[in-house]
């Protein structure tokens, strides 16, 4: 098995890119430092036939650590081994290892629960799973970092979720309260790692750490590039840990991946994204979450479409009308039973970028501008230059040229951390 360690490279080498400036885009084949010290034998370039097996699979190389411990798992509905290769069929982690004998004490569930079908933003209680009879713990409830007494009798935690790569997407805001938890209570902690959907680019404004919150924890931008468990070696490196400790960290790698290898999410995993169009525009369209613009809440487009009643449909043809209704993951979304004006994207071609187009169109078309942001936009854009550049009206290519040099600086210290390239 591979333990990973830190390698913090001073990579200083800065390239600046002028395809950024022309597109406003900050893709990985665009990125400013290509440097890394691991041995490149170790994630080899995937071959077009070969499938991708994420670190749960990989029973073989961490099941050992295992053995006579107390072990508490950090899960939610994603947490699987899938069990052929088309990943059509699962098991799920817990039921796994509790068949295995593996002694899980505890499992501790994140934003949506241990079966995801919470809304966002909905506290989720601690309860006991029927089929185990195991209790879960929640981490999105009266507390979002596990306490002395709740890791009392752990001995190992193991994190395993599939992310989708957005800073406000709060599975990696959980990952940091995990870690430093585990580190003040001297618990080693394994990362199952999954791929990234999102990890083909870095974009967005850098968090401004005065702006920071659950939606924002660390000075990154809003599409990071990142899998969990590079994520997980960047937050230990750059010392993000309160009083600076440090989690010993033992990560499983997927195999015959790399953050240009194309990945279809097998099991949602959150209630408000179904599908690959949703995830791909999802940094695109949270932004509206803070606005008085509905991103497909309480349809079956969640992410795919967005409007508002108080969108003019004629300025730029918000021709596609609907009406929010309560459903899964949005009890009461925003304009629920008012028709909303706006366009339908759940047809448009994959993103490579974050798209500011949308939401500058919609602000510019709306009539209610003085109701148009909430408290909340700020939160998710981790600054406060975004609001102010879209009400006196800079162009997204004016607002992303703004973004340059703190993504070349966050790319250049990101590479020290990548697994793969």
């Amino acid at each position: 098995m591979m333990q990973l360690l830190l390698n913090k490279s001073k990579n200083t080498v800065l390239l600046f890119v002028m395809v950024l400036i022309s597109c406003g885009n900050f893709s990985q084949n665009e990125s400013a430092s290509k440097t890394n010290n691991r041995d490149k034998t170790e994630n080899p370039k995937p071959k077009d036939n070969e499938t991708i097996i994420v670190g749960a699979n990989q029973t073989a190389s961490y099941l050992s650590l295992l053995q006579g411990k107390n072990i508490g798992i950090v899960a939610n509905q994603t947490s699987v081994i899938f069990k052929n290769a088309d990943h059509s069929e699962n098991t799920h982690l817990v039921d796994s290892l509790v068949a295995l004998k593996v002694n899980v004490k505890k499992v501790f569930s994140p934003e949506h629960g241990f079966r995801g079908t919470a809304d966002a933003g909905e506290v989720v209680k601690d309860g006991i799973d029927t089929k185990t009879g195991l209790p879960i713990i929640s981490l999105y409830g009266s507390n979002k970092k596990p306490n002395e007494a709740q890791l009392l009798g752990i001995d190992f935690m193991i994190f395993d979720i599939q992310d989708v790569g957005a800073r406000f997407y709060t599975y990696i805001s959980s990952l940091h309260y995990v870690m430093e938890a585990c580190a003040e209570q001297n618990i080693p902690l394994l990362i199952l790692d999954r791929p990234n959907p999102n990890g083909h680019y870095i974009d967005g404004p850098v968090l401004e750490i005065a702006h920071k919150s659950f939606v924002g924890m660390h000075p990154v931008p809003v599409v990071h590039g990142m899998t969990i468990g590079e994520y997980a070696q960047m937050i230990n490196g750059e010392e993000w840990l309160d009083n600076q400790v440090n989690c010993k960290l033992t990560i499983i790698p997927v195999k015959n991946y790399n953050h240009k290898t194309a990945y279809s999410l097998p099991i949602k995993p959150s209630p408000n994204l179904p599908n690959d169009v949703a995830i791909n525009l999802y940094p695109s369209l949270c932004f509206f979450e803070g606005t008085n613009v509905n991103a497909g809440r309480g349809t079956d487009k969640q992410f795919q479409i967005f409007g508002s009643p108080f969108l003019d449909k004629d300025m730029f043809n918000f021709n596609y009308q609907y009406t929010p209704k309560p459903n899964e993951g949005a009890k009461h979304p925003k304009h629920e039973g008012k028709i909303c004006n706006g366009l339908d994207l759940s047809y448009s071609k994959p993103l490579n970028r974050l798209d500011l187009n949308y939401l500058i169109e919609a602000y510019q078309s709306t009539s209610e501008k003085s109701a148009f942001f909430n408290n909340f936009f700020i939160k998710l854009a981790g600054t406060d230059k975004l609001q102010k550049q879209i009400e006196t009206r800079h162009t997204a290519y004016e607002i992303k040229k703004t973004w340059v040099r703190d993504l070349q600086a966050y790319d250049t210290m990101r590479q020290a951390y990548l697994l793969y390239k």
